[in-house]
């Protein structure tokens, strides 16, 4: 017999993907329309793990009707505090995350290869790396329905502060608080390998070098070494053109 907490597990879950309508307890009369957010949620790949599960999730993929899902989300309500996105759209975000990935969680391998497909002609495996490492916030190796959308969230509906913050993360490869010239150097490499050599027009091979030193010399204000969220935050406010950059994605969604 389930738990109280298993079955509000199950009932987050349906409300969440809109398996039925949590007034009458039916499904919904009319499918949802397709969406940009769906379409791009099939991109997404899925970790179809082989590992042993845990009793919890063993007792609740039991259930027939939910018996491909390895992992539930938080509730409703949660996401919506944590998110800036409607009830709505967390339900048709998170009924195609499932359809794609039926265990719940995306791990790095694959997301690597999903990845790839957009950059055909280069090597976009290690800026895969980073990029899943951003999303990737509780550090265990994949990335669940909530590490998604809540860093869909800030990407897509974030204040400048929030996009400039995550962004800052992403480029921070160790965490330590600072971006160094060896860290900015990796990630601008990764960003050429994934264009490709067969841009046009051609990239020069000094070109990482030559950001990295630009980055550096408008960034680094004190001139010691390293660029702090300070300094990235203070200098990119003052750029017109960065600003303009974080309203890219404002209505994506």
């Amino acid at each position: 017999m389930k738990s109280r907490s298993q079955d509000q597990s199950l009932s987050d879950s349906r409300e969440l993907d809109r398996s039925y309508d949590p007034l009458t307890g039916n499904p919904p009369s009319k499918p949802i329309k397709k969406t940009i957010k769906q379409r791009f949620l099939k991109l997404l790949p899925c970790y179809r793990s082989g590992s042993s599960l845990s009793s919890n999730q063993s007792n609740i993929s039991g259930d027939a009707e939910v018996s491909t899902v390895c992992y539930r989300p938080e509730g409703l309500d949660q996401l919506v505090q944590q998110t800036s996105f409607s009830k709505k759209e967390l339900q048709v975000l998170y009924r195609g995350f499932k359809n794609e990935c039926p265990s719940g969680v995306v791990n790095e391998e694959t997301f690597k290869n999903i990845y790839s497909q957009f950059f055909p002609q280069g090597d976009s495996s290690m800026y895969a790396h980073f990029l899943f490492e951003a999303f990737d916030t509780n550090n265990n190796g994949s990335v669940s329905f909530e590490d998604f959308v809540i860093s869909l969230s800030i990407i897509l509906r974030g204040s400048i502060t929030d996009k400039l913050n995550w962004a800052f993360n992403l480029y921070d490869l160790n965490k330590d608080g600072c971006i160094t010239r060896e860290e900015m150097t990796d990630i601008m490499r990764s960003i050429y390998d994934m264009m490709g050599k067969y841009t046009y027009p051609n990239m020069k091979d000094s070109a990482p070098k030559e950001h990295v030193d630009n980055f550096f010399q408008k960034m680094d204000k004190n001139n010691d070494g390293v660029v702090t969220i300070e300094e990235f935050l203070e200098t990119c406010q003052k750029d017109e053109n960065i600003m303009q950059s974080m309203h890219m994605f404002d209505n994506v969604i």
